[in-house]
């Protein structure tokens, strides 16, 4: 598409995926997106393997072909919509050569809508889908070969209008600062089903997006109520280590227990709020391509993260079955059902 419905600058249409191996030992992340209104587009890939995040980043001038799927190393081709994927990065930081195959059909997701004061600051339509994956990684000296029995691959496409650095807030964020956010997304493929739950709370606990979805094929959806998550968070931060999600309804609960694997902080290498260093949409010239070498074995030298949101390699466990995907979470600020307070609040 190219003139898009509205003038709003933030317009984008963005992917993303996750691929992840079921022992933790590595968590690939990458995403492409345009921003038709910027003349921008850009792409991303992470790979955390140990302590050692490895990442890429490329930005460029918005073409006339909006078909081609490409920025600097980073690709991403259709093989069959909604079937068949190839993504691409040849690049000497990182590398990697996958085949992502769809094992679920797609699942549409709550419309996302987001308000500060009168103004609409967020709107995005999506869907999500689980698949297998086989390939290679390869960073650090290190190579992974990826097979569909002992990866998950996880994907995530939106489009809509989604704040881009560089506007002046105004008036509204002078007085509807944010007091409170709280968000889990987390796409869990297991054998035979695939399921999907979405929550997002402001300060005071007020749900402004609710979901818990079980895709069979050649079954109807199936809806599992409206579900509450138990977080243990490591000891003086807001880092999940594991979760407790009730799902289901009173005649029936269910329980859908979480393992952290591994971490991976969108603030760091993945350009989402608020890091410092690169965020989406940005207008960095034309051809510019950016690697970087993050060390997480220290937290505290990387203070953003605790106020940006983190994907989690983890393991799932519902009615007997295993699964893997991803525990996406992000806390900051006052959240009254968790007992925390301020931005300064942690776990004790």
């Amino acid at each position: 598409m190219k003139y898009v419905a509205t003038s709003d600058r933030n317009a984008y249409d963005r992917c993303i995926f996750h691929v992840l191996d079921h022992e933790g030992r590595a968590l690939l992340i990458l995403g492409l997106g345009v921003y038709p209104n910027a003349g921008v587009i850009d792409a991303y890939a992470t790979l955390r393997v140990g302590n050692t995040l490895h990442a890429v980043r490329a930005s460029d001038a918005l073409g006339e072909d909006r078909m081609r799927l490409a920025v600097g190393p980073l690709r991403i081709e259709v093989g069959e919509p909604l079937r068949r994927l190839r993504l691409t990065c040849d690049d000497e930081a990182l590398s990697y050569d996958i085949t992502w195959t769809a094992d679920f059909p797609a699942l549409w997701e709550p419309h996302h809508l987001q308000r500060r004061g009168d103004r609409l600051s967020l709107e995005g339509r999506r869907f999500v889908q689980a698949g297998g994956v086989a390939g290679v990684v390869r960073a650090g000296g290190a190579e992974f070969r990826v097979t569909p029995a002992e990866w998950t691959g996880t994907r995530d496409r939106s489009w809509g209008v989604r704040p881009i650095p560089g506007e002046e807030g105004g008036r509204f964020a002078e007085e509807h600062p944010t007091e409170g956010f709280h968000w889990i997304w987390s796409p869990v493929r297991f054998e035979d089903r695939f399921l999907m739950v979405i929550v997002q709370e402001d300060a005071d606990g007020y749900r402004s997006l609710s979901e818990a979805t079980m895709v069979r094929p050649g079954h109807r959806d199936r809806q599992l109520g409206w579900p509450q998550a138990e977080i243990t968070y490591r000891s003086g931060t807001r880092h999940p280590e594991r979760a407790l999600v009730h799902l289901g309804d009173v005649r029936k609960p269910q329980e859908l227990e979480v393992e952290v694997l591994t971490s991976s902080p969108l603030a760091i290498g993945a350009g989402y709020p608020p890091a410092d260093d690169w965020q989406h949409g940005t207008w960095r010239g034309r051809g510019w391509t950016d690697r970087r070498t993050y060390d997480l074995s220290d937290p505290a030298a990387h203070p953003l993260a605790a106020y940006g949101v983190t994907d989690h390699a983890a393991r799932f466990r519902l009615d007997g079955r295993v699964g893997h995907g991803i525990f996406e979470h992000g806390s900051f600020g006052r959240h009254d059902p968790s007992g925390f307070t301020g931005f300064d609040s942690v776990a004790s």
